[in-house]
């Protein structure tokens, strides 16, 4: 007779579980959604362009914007591993630390001498050496761009954020956002 009433017992303390689980706990733990990468660059033109996200993963999947268009890293294809490596990667690196504000005026990179070299829409180069400390170089290009006294310039030189360097007077400066 204690066998019977064992059973039941666990058989509620089961479903009491279950129930626990299913309404409880099941609810507010499964939540789906769906990560969408920020693009960074591109790579190729036209339909065949595909993104590439910050941590140099190729997005296929995914459509590119228009408005701005993403910065064109200097390849023909996409890598064959699904990721930018090397050079690519240190540029990448550098393009997602843009300020949001400069972000329209971008509109290629490269790596060149100096090491990472981004071309702004106007024609001015920002030359960057490695993607170390690109949020702080972007943001002494960006103090650059806002002194009033400046008006024009070829390039800017901010592989040492604290010291950037500039010269130049060919080139018109990004507007003011």
């Amino acid at each position: 007779m204690t066998r019977p009433r064992v059973l039941i017992g666990l058989a509620a303390a089961l479903v009491a579980a279950v129930g626990i689980y299913w309404f409880a706990i099941r609810a507010g733990s499964a939540e789906p959604r769906v990560l969408v990468p920020n693009l960074s660059a591109s790579i190729g033109e036209g339909s065949d362009a595909v993104g590439v996200a910050a941590n140099g993963a190729v997005v296929r999947w995914l459509p590119l914007p228009e408005d701005p268009p993403l910065p064109q890293l200097p390849l023909e294809e996409p890598p064959k591993g699904g990721r930018v490596k090397g050079t690519a990667l240190e540029q990448v690196r550098v393009l997602a630390a843009v300020p949001d504000a400069l972000r329209p005026y971008l509109a290629r990179s490269s790596f060149g001498e100096s090491g990472v070299e981004v071309e702004l829409t106007t024609g001015i180069e920002i030359r960057f050496g490695d993607a170390s400390q690109a949020r702080r170089k972007w943001n002494a290009a960006a103090a650059i761009f806002a002194d009033p006294e400046v008006t024009a310039l070829d390039y800017v030189n901010v592989i040492a954020p604290s010291r950037p360097v500039f010269e130049g007077s060919g080139h018109e400066l990004p507007a003011a956002p």
